[in-house]
């Protein structure tokens, strides 16, 4: 702070965890209380709701949202997710939703690195983004023989209507 930092980001997990156990978001409220430049806050953050918490028991000026994001763009407030002003939570995204955000991500992820690469890329994607739905497993099975925009297309239509 005293070197003219403007803001630090605390991640609640040690490098020895890596992925492992649980984010601990005392230690982001104690940087909090102890510095006067803004917090920003980091780790398990995976739902809207997730948010809210680390706002409320850590009092950090802003959230890093790192893998939680994946496959749920939701989660980011102004864009169907949490909003901080309004503390309002709206429903999770629809199968619609869903499935028009990854024809908007193919189609994005083609236009950037080329339709083969993106129909590969997209099979991980894929996987985050019908995490936790009904029939998701063979799904992600199916999306492995995808290889253009036109056949994952036809792939969410046959099975996310």
């Amino acid at each position: 702070e005293s070197c003219g930092v403007a803001a630090v980001a605390v991640h609640g997990r040690t490098r020895e965890q890596y992925y492992s156990g649980k984010a601990d978001w005392d230690i982001i409220r104690q940087v909090k209380e102890a510095v006067k430049i803004p917090v920003i806050g980091n780790g398990d953050v995976f739902t809207p709701e997730d948010a809210k918490r680390l706002f409320e028991e850590t009092g950090c000026d802003g959230i890093m949202v790192g893998r939680g994001a994946k496959g749920n763009p939701w989660i980011f407030p102004g864009r169907s997710g949490s909003d901080h002003e309004t503390g309002e939570i709206p429903p999770r995204p629809s199968t619609e939703e869903i499935r028009e955000m990854i024809l908007r991500h193919g189609r994005m992820l083609s236009e950037y690195k080329g339709e083969n690469v993106a129909m590969r890329e997209m099979r991980s994607h894929m996987a985050w983004y019908t995490k936790g739905m009904k029939h998701s497993a063979s799904l992600r099975c199916e999306i492995n023989q995808v290889e253009t925009l036109e056949g994952l297309a036809a792939l969410l239509d046959g099975r996310m209507v």
